[in-house]
């Protein structure tokens, strides 16, 4: 099924829930790094909406410095292609306070693979945080910090979220339709 055939389906998180529960996240960042400079950052290319909305929920003592990254691992298919592909560049992480920001955690892999190689360039903290956790994905999604939303097992296009670079423009998260379970 071609991209235009497939339609936007059912609301699974609306636009209000998501502004107010970002809200409520940027605060709890916020508490935890007052006063002190963070690097956010933002994997590509899904987290982009999230992570703009996320820094501007952040407290101005905060000291904001994005960088962005590139992992891929679904190309233009609705299931992971099982291989992950991350981009860092020759950011500078070590002894800074790190925040992954992602959009969804579905298999864990790509957060797995983006936090241990940003490890490996020795920040003084390391953190994650995820608009959304796939409720079938693994326990080690568990360990996300800062978690906007669970939802159910289904491919969802949407605030910023895509299904082969479309749809990302749409203001909540819906089912992409033909792929509701």
């Amino acid at each position: 099924m071609s991209v235009r055939n497939r339609i936007p389906g059912r609301v699974v998180i609306p636009a209000d829930r998501i502004a107010s529960r970002i809200a409520e996240m940027g605060r709890d960042i916020s508490a935890d790094y007052a006063g002190e400079g963070l690097t956010a950052v933002v994997v590509l290319s899904g987290a982009f909406v999230f992570a703009a909305d996320l820094v501007r929920a952040l407290a101005p003592d905060i000291g904001v410095h994005v960088v962005f990254v590139r992992a891929s691992s679904y190309l233009d298919r609705t299931e992971s292609s099982g291989s992950i592909a991350v981009e860092l560049g020759n950011a500078d992480f070590e002894e800074r306070n790190v925040l992954i920001v992602e959009d969804i955690v579905d298999t864990g892999r790509t957060i797995r693979v983006v936090t241990d190689s940003i490890a490996r360039r020795s920040p003084a903290t390391l953190r994650t945080a995820a608009l959304l956790r796939k409720s079938s994905a693994p326990v080690a999604a568990d360990s996300i910090d800062y978690l906007g939303f669970t939802i159910p097992d289904e491919f969802v296009v949407g605030y910023g979220l895509d299904f082969a670079g479309s749809y990302r423009e749409l203001p909540d998260v819906r089912v992409l339709a033909g792929t509701d379970t």
